[in-house]
């Protein structure tokens, strides 16, 4: 490395809110900042009643938050993902061994054949595809004119 700087062509940071048509809120954030973070890709979804979280570093695992616990054993709990009653395991190795990075594109190609063959069609289709662009293209706009609204129907 030169230490030399270019232009930048992407985006190294992003976050909006959004609020769904039933009420709830959405923060969304992407960095390619974040030190010692390697490819989190973090879901993190958090209701009234309990939370669930998926961090991609930790693939084989869910973090699980039941707010009607009794309130003397609440807190997350790590649920793995690589026991014989989850999907896909009974197509893998024995009970307890977790499944890689390599093993997710075997089972998105058998996930689209899948799909494709089943009456209902694939899910997501292309409009769903179109749904996301059309928040994406929003997002964008909001942040090019500092609105602080911009909204999306379909």
């Amino acid at each position: 490395m030169t230490g030399e700087r270019g232009p930048v062509t992407v985006d190294d940071a992003a976050a909006f809110t959004a609020r769904f048509s039933g009420g709830a809120v959405g923060v969304f954030e992407a960095t390619r900042f974040a030190l010692g973070r390697r490819n989190a890709n973090r879901l993190e979804i958090n209701g009234s009643r309990g939370s669930v979280a998926f961090d991609f570093e930790r693939m084989n695992q869910l973090e699980y938050f039941d707010g009607d616990d009794p309130q003397q054993t609440q807190g997350f709990r790590t649920i793995q993902v690589t026991d014989a009653v989850h999907p896909y395991t009974d197509h893998w190795w024995p009970v307890g061994h977790g499944l890689g990075y390599g093993d997710l594109f075997v089972h998105q190609v058998a996930d689209v054949l899948t799909a494709l063959d089943a009456p209902e069609g694939a899910r997501p289709d292309f409009g769903e595809a179109l749904d996301v662009q059309r928040v994406l293209d929003a997002v964008e706009r909001s942040a090019e004119d500092s609105s602080r609204y911009t909204s999306v129907t379909r």
